[in-house]
């Protein structure tokens, strides 16, 4: 499960980026997007973005919301049902003939997905680790330690931390997150997009991708 310290922080082009990555490698990759918020019912929405940039084809979107709020919010405000757990895992599930599922989160861990459902919610229900994608700045120490210790309380995995905007001129705070985001947390880093990633075209995205990660956690995955 891919998540992160808050919205707009680069879980799609992370979650983009590992597909190809994967894909690269030979494995078969199918995406799921539980709920997807801000879209109308023919508006592009993440799921489109990531086959844009990896050109994965086995991709699932299981609810849609019009208003760009929190699902539970959003399902309210339209006056549909909510985002229903069962439904959600089992729509996961339904992908398990593939080597590797990501699943994209909404905003981060305790984002509502129905008024009694978060993310960690459905990382439980599938035994699923979570991939954090973080800031590369200022604030994202606090973000970054807050979410991870959530995920730990839960009694869950995190499986990383990839830096989803990595500006090509790293100031002073971005360095040395680099190191203090590892030692607050005791996860690692394990990898880095550039922050024009999400503009490449595809040829130019997949043949980059594998090099933003750590190749020993890319082999593990």
């Amino acid at each position: 499960m891919i998540t992160g310290t808050s919205t707009e922080v680069g879980k799609t082009v992370v979650t983009a980026a590992i597909a190809a990555a994967a894909m690269a490698s030979g494995a078969t990759v199918a995406v799921c997007k539980p709920a997807q918020t801000g879209v109308g019912p023919d508006d592009s929405g993440d799921v489109d973005e990531v086959i844009r940039l990896s050109g994965v084809t086995t991709t699932s979107e299981l609810y849609r919301f019009r208003d760009p709020l929190a699902p539970a919010r959003a399902a309210v405000r339209e006056g549909a049902a909510p985002v229903d757990l069962q439904t959600v895992l089992n729509g996961v599930r339904a992908l398990d003939d593939h080597e590797l599922t990501l699943v994209e989160g909404a905003g981060g861990v305790l984002v509502r997905l129905a008024p009694d459902i978060t993310m960690l919610d459905v990382a439980a229900g599938l035994g699923a680790p979570l991939l954090v994608v973080a800031g590369a700045g200022l604030g994202t120490l606090n973000h970054t330690e807050l979410t991870t210790s959530a995920i730990k309380a839960a009694g869950l995995e995190c499986a990383g931390i990839v830096i989803g905007s990595w500006p090509s001129e790293p100031g002073l705070a971005e360095e040395c997150n680099l190191d203090d985001l590892p030692e607050l947390t005791g996860v690692p880093v394990i990898g880095r997009i550039p922050a024009e990633a999400g503009s490449l075209l595809r040829s130019s995205f997949t043949s980059q991708a594998s090099g933003w990660f750590d190749p020993d956690w890319l082999a593990g995955l």
